[in-house]
């Protein structure tokens, strides 16, 4: 099952997504006509995992972790499907990773690894837009804009071995599975939950596959993963 959020005249509504249409408590909606689509979760923070797959730390010369190295994105970062990325004044180099990201369903804390089944709602997709050149990751990866997550959440899915390509306009950048990241998933879930207390609709990012790369305004990034869809999004100009 598809979930979804939908921005109408009136505000968001939460229901079950099917062929261009929100199905909600209070009767359909259609994408369009009706509202464009939000985010799929509306999270306290978006917990990002980096450095977790072996060919990515080859390419960006990264030592090997040995446990999870995570960082932290704010809401205020999120973009919708099909909205534009800004490219900040600020910045020369602006870069995109295609992630598989879980959404958490209940509050909870102190998971094993064996019960992350149990408390995830379930699976959607992010762009980790990182201005390369700035000092330090907060400041590269921290900012309005800096994450375009959707286009719904695919309830039913198994995440460790889902295929994912990743396109800037017309040419592949990224092509990969999930089962070649160094952390599961489920280990990295049931890891942060040792450090945090997880809300209802937090989004745990789990790291992009080899050949992030760089984009420019008018470019059109496109990231596919088996089983939940496309999450695409524009880079234009901020204003």
């Amino acid at each position: 099952m598809r979930l979804a959020r939908l921005l109408t005249p009136s505000g968001p509504v939460s229901g079950r997504y099917d062929d261009e249409t929100l199905i909600t408590d209070h009767g359909p909606y259609e994408v369009g006509r009706d509202g464009r689509l939000l985010p799929p979760c509306s999270p306290s923070a978006l917990y990002c995992v980096g450095r977790n797959y072996a060919a990515t730390l080859e390419q960006m010369e990264y030592e090997r972790p040995e446990a999870p190295d995570f960082f932290i994105k704010p809401p205020v970062s999120m973009v919708a499907h099909e909205q534009p990325i800004p490219y900040p004044a600020w910045t020369e180099t602006l870069t995109y990773a295609g992630e598989l990201v879980a959404v958490i369903d209940t509050r909870f804390r102190a998971v094993m690894p064996r019960e992350v089944p149990d408390v995830v709602r379930g699976y959607t997709i992010m762009n980790d837009v990182d201005a390369l050149d700035q000092p330090g990751r907060t400041a590269r990866k921290a900012f309005t804009g800096s994450a375009p997550l959707g286009p719904w959440i695919e309830t039913d899915l198994d995440p460790t071995a889902l295929s994912m390509h990743t396109y800037v306009n017309d040419e592949k950048r990224q092509e990969a599975t999930t089962d070649l990241m160094l952390f599961d998933p489920f280990e990295i879930i049931a890891f942060l939950s040792e450090r945090f207390t997880l809300q209802p609709g937090d989004a745990i990012a789990f790291g992009s596959p080899a050949n992030p790369g760089t984009v420019e305004p008018g470019d059109t990034v496109a990231i596919t993963y088996e089983g939940i869809g496309t999450l695409q999004n524009t880079v234009r100009c901020a204003v």
